[in-house]
């Protein structure tokens, strides 16, 4: 069957390259859409098991002429050791794919030293799928949030954002999209938003679990963050972001009071809205020197955290011994 003019420019196999499943099937979601409409997966996609698929199934459904669709999608995902069973089948299917069918493939990585990846560009493309650096992060947030929903996620939201919810793009994306409706009207997403919808509870843990620290109750802030822990799974990855949020946010009320500027000013210019006594109760039992350094501290334990160094849960308790030892 000749191809069209509509279909020569048709990408017979498309290959996605992660080691972070999450981020990779997020992608792959994403280029279906663009593939095949919702409407016709039901006679225009084949999802195949790679443990079970056999590869002459995978070739057939890929030659099999579509039905009500101008293409047949097939997709498998995970397709490591199938692809290594079956390369010198591949190969010869690379040379002459159907002019109707896409093949689509995940796999944690592609061995660019292969024939079969060498024939890869002249009849479709890699995806490499890696996770953004952490600075890329809200760059990344903003942009979504505009191509989405039309909406403009502040700079200041989405680093705060990244702070609170951690460094998991799928996740992150996610939050965004619960900040949107959140926003409803509104044209921008700011920091109010994240603060009331990403941050509430995990601030709220990390105000109540300092607050028993400087008020000599070790144990009492010890049962507050094992709870943390507990109750929220995603605490191991934003505990951190928690803290540094708050530690920050009296490091510069500490500043701005010792300039003489009226507490009422200071909430207003910080956005403290919410239990604004007991937060400048314990600005009042920190110096400025005593927060930088718990500040400090932050930075080093997150980067301990990410290297492997140490887990968060005995990083965050050890701070709070600290703390209340202060």
């Amino acid at each position: 069957m000749p191809r069209t003019d509509k279909t020569k420019k048709l990408e017979s196999v498309v290959v996605l390259e992660g080691k972070e499943a999450s981020l990779v099937d997020s992608q792959c979601d994403k280029l279906l859409d663009k593939l095949i409409a919702p409407q016709d997966r039901a006679t225009g996609l084949f999802k195949a098991d790679p443990a079970e698929v056999t590869i002459s199934q995978v070739l057939d459904e890929l030659r099999t002429l579509p039905f009500l669709t101008d293409k047949r999608v097939v997709l498998v995902k995970g397709a490591d050791k199938f692809i290594s069973a079956n390369r010198p089948v591949l190969q010869k299917y690379f040379d002459n794919p159907s002019p109707t069918g896409i093949l689509v493939v995940t796999v944690n990585k592609w061995d660019a030293r292969t024939k079969l990846a060498k024939k890869l560009p002249a009849i479709g493309r890699l995806i490499k799928v890696t996770q953004p650096k952490r600075g890329q992060l809200p760059q990344r947030l903003m942009q979504y949030s505009r191509d989405a929903y039309g909406k403009n996620l502040g700079r200041d939201a989405s680093f705060l954002l990244v702070e609170l919810a951690g460094e998991s793009l799928p996740r992150l994306y996610s939050e965004v999209d619960k900040l949107a409706l959140l926003a409803d009207n509104e044209k921008s997403i700011t920091s109010t938003h994240v603060e009331a919808l990403v941050g509430h509870n995990r601030l709220f843990n990390a105000f109540n679990v300092i607050d028993a620290c400087l008020a000599g109750n070790c144990g009492q802030a010890v049962a507050r963050l094992r709870r943390m822990f507990a109750e929220d799974r995603s605490t191991e990855f934003t505990a951190v972001g928690a803290f540094a949020f708050h530690f920050r946010r009296m490091f510069n009320a500490k500043a701005l009071l010792e300039k003489g500027i009226a507490p009422g000013q200071v909430a207003k210019q910080l956005g403290i809205w919410h239990n604004s006594d007991g937060f400048f109760s314990q600005v009042r039992r920190m110096s400025l020197k005593k927060i930088g350094g718990f500040l400090q501290g932050l930075g080093e334990m997150d980067y301990a955290i990410k290297t492997g160094r140490t887990k968060a849960q005995v990083a965050i308790e050890r701070l709070v011994l600290r703390l209340a030892d202060r």
